[in-house]
């Protein structure tokens, strides 16, 4: 079994913590670990993973991975076309290197699931299925009528017949409904939520792909023809890619096969797509209020409340979302939380920051936290690895002063190379090429005062970089 994991995506509905360069699927939202770490860790022991994840990710999805101690192959996807093109990369892959009979699980990122064993236990059932080639999805038993999910309607007139499993044959696959159809769905039985979460052959999936949206199998193909490997990361032919189709494995291929099916899945599953949901699976307080960070909270009920660097004081609420970090809060109506979306959306129109990235920057190195910007300066908190080093670099509009908090720096500038340690101090001027590196066994901190015209990320001419950076 190859585990395939889509990694993409911006979880736009959990901002402000979620944003677009740091998305909720690398977010630890649901225990210490982040989800992504939480996936592969409900897998048990695999030797290998295949993440799916876009460019802007790759170093966040690869520093988690090995954390784990996780081997994986990563496949940047240079623009996002939805799952059937992604997962067809993966299955080419496969068949490319003779695993064309071995059965994909495909999973996203971002769910959480309480009852790991009696996933296990499903993902059993569900391999003799694949592997004599049923494309297999797992439907969510639903415990509440819920207009935010698709359903899977199965044809309950009988389990597939010599199979072990409860697997049933997809009769529909039913667009997210009203209130009162949902009611109807959960009064009927039958109906199951789309996990968006599959299990096939590689060569199965290709063929039903290359059957019924020959167009996506061509345009995959030809992408996968002049791979680069890079580490630990598979990049596809941009150019390619970048023609292909933009749809998802539900309409392209699982809505058209004859040979789907569907298994229930009763494992306490979440797809953790807005606050209220969290607050639904996390523990609360007699209060019903789940309390996250530096908060105290009196005559409060119903809410959730989470504070990622300040003390954050309630009084008097009830039924609110508090979620505040460094330079973003966010209070709102938990029955209304689901239109934080427009929120995002106008912050964008507005061409802001906020929804793209955190105050504190994740880089391959280490990262940066922008403590202080103001005319014609910025001060940063930066943090270097053990052994990592930034580019070898010069900037056009800006000089740096750089003060070593703690361990030591390894500083390059112009023809000089030489170490700057605690308490001490080097001065880029404006143009000049350098480059720091962390040689100790502790991480490195410093600061770094900019000064100049322009302070725009965009101001940096890499001349060399070891993480493969234009």
């Amino acid at each position: 079994m190859i585990p395939v994991i889509m990694a993409g995506g911006s979880g736009t509905r959990l901002w402000p913590l979620s944003r677009t360069q740091y998305p909720k699927q690398f977010l630890p939202l649901h225990s210490d670990f982040s989800m992504l770490q939480e996936t592969v860790s409900r897998l048990g022991d695999v030797n290998q993973v295949n993440l799916i994840c876009n460019e802007e990710h790759r170093f966040l999805a690869a520093e988690q991975m090995r954390v784990m101690n996780q081997s994986c192959s990563i496949f940047l996807e240079p623009v996002g076309r939805n799952t059937a093109p992604a997962i067809a990369l993966a299955a080419l892959q496969a068949v490319s290197k003779g695993q064309g009979d071995e059965c994909l699980l495909v999973l996203a990122a971002d769910h959480v699931i309480e009852d790991e064993a009696a996933f296990r236990g499903v993902v059993a059932q569900a391999e003799p299925l694949a592997t004599d080639g049923y494309l297999v999805t797992f439907g969510i038993v639903p415990n509440q009528p819920e207009t935010g999910y698709g359903y899977i309607k199965a044809d309950m007139s009988g389990a597939l017949e010599d199979q072990a499993s409860k697997a049933y044959s997809v009769a529909a696959f039913v667009e997210k409904p009203d209130l009162a159809t949902a009611e109807s769905y959960l009064a009927e039985g039958g109906y199951y939520w789309n996990s968006g979460m599959f299990m096939f052959r590689a060569d199965r999936y290709l063929e039903e792909l290359g059957k019924y949206r020959p167009d996506i199998l061509a345009a995959c193909e030809k992408a996968m023809q002049a791979t680069i490997a890079d580490m630990d990361f598979v990049r596809v032919d941009a150019a390619a890619f970048e023609a292909c189709p933009d749809e998802s494995v539900d309409y392209a291929v699982m809505e058209k096969t004859d040979r789907a099916v569907v298994l229930p899945l009763d494992a306490g599953w979440s797809d953790v797509g807005s606050w209220a949901a969290l607050w639904e699976i996390k523990d609360k307080d007699s209060s019903g209020n789940v309390l996250d960070g530096d908060v105290i909270a009196h005559n409060t009920r119903d809410s959730f409340v989470m504070s990622s660097n300040r003390l954050v004081t309630t009084l008097g609420v009830d039924n609110l979302i508090i979620v505040d970090t460094p330079d973003a809060l966010l209070v709102a109506d938990k029955d209304k939380i689901q239109d934080v979306k427009a929120i995002v959306a106008e912050i964008k129109n507005a061409d802001r920051n906020e929804t793209f990235q955190h105050r504190e920057v994740y880089r391959p190195w280490g990262k940066y936290d922008s403590i202080d910007l103001g005319d014609r300066y910025q001060v940063k908190r930066i943090t270097v690895k053990p052994g990592a080093r930034l580019s070898v670099q010069k900037h056009h509009h800006r000089a740096e002063h750089w003060i070593v908090v703690s361990g030591t720096a390894n500083v390059t500038k112009g023809n000089e190379t030489f170490l700057v340690t605690e308490n001490q101090s080097t001065y880029i001027p404006l143009g000049e090429i350098h480059c720091l590196e962390n040689p100790g066994k502790v991480e490195l901190e410093l600061i770094e005062i900019q000064s100049g015209s322009y302070l725009g990320e965009d101001d940096i001419v890499r001349l060399e970089d070891q993480y493969g950076r234009a």
